[in-house]
């Protein structure tokens, strides 16, 4: 069995690999905002949310869509 230490463990270690990937990043949001990730946030209820520089608010990762360059 995996004991909860482990488990928290591996959640920030995901959740730091998630900031180094997506913080600096150029996005466009599925409602029309665009701009560059500035924060990733760990969100008990709706798990991880970024905030883009430029606008106020926090949106789920789901809605993230990665600009073409």
């Amino acid at each position: 069995m995996v004991s909860a230490r482990t488990r928290a463990f591996k959640i920030l270690h995901e959740f730091e690999q998630a900031q180094t990937e997506l913080v600096g990043k150029a996005v466009a949001l599925s409602d029309g905002k665009a701009g560059t990730v500035e924060h990733v946030y760990l969100d008990e209820l709706h798990g991880l949310r970024i905030s883009i520089r430029g606008h106020d608010g926090r949106w789920p990762v789901s809605t993230i869509k990665f600009a073409q360059r």
